[in-house]
């Protein structure tokens, strides 16, 4: 029965590790994309928001309306890089969460003989 207990100890631990290291993960997401013509770059975290927005002087002879198009579209672009990063996190996160093949690990209580 000890042996049973420690290894759900064990699988409970492990399990608990890796939703932390996804939660550190997720915090750590950062989009990024820079405009072609190199004028604007912006930063999004992992919910999209806007962390940062570098503009280069070049901007200044642009209308403010195709500025604005360029930061909004920029921001859509690293928007859908933090998207990625963040589905490649939860990936790494379920898949902790899929029992072995030999059945011993991810299992809680044993099987239908067990006391």
């Amino acid at each position: 029965m000890s042996a049973e207990m420690d290894a759900l100890v064990a699988n409970a631990t492990q399990k608990l590790e890796a939703l932390e290291a996804a939660l550190y993960g997720l915090k750590q997401v950062r989009g990024r994309h820079t405009t072609e013509d190199g004028s604007v770059t912006v930063e999004v975290d992992s919910d999209g928001a806007l962390v940062a927005l570098s503009l280069a002087e070049t901007v200044t002879s642009l209308a403010p309306a195709e500025v604005g198009q360029l930061i909004v579209w920029a921001c859509r672009q690293a928007a859908e890089d933090a998207g990625n990063q963040r589905s490649k996190v939860v990936a790494t996160l379920n898949e902790s969460f899929v029992p072995e093949a030999d059945g011993a690990k991810g299992t809680i209580g044993g099987g239908p003989d067990s006391a």
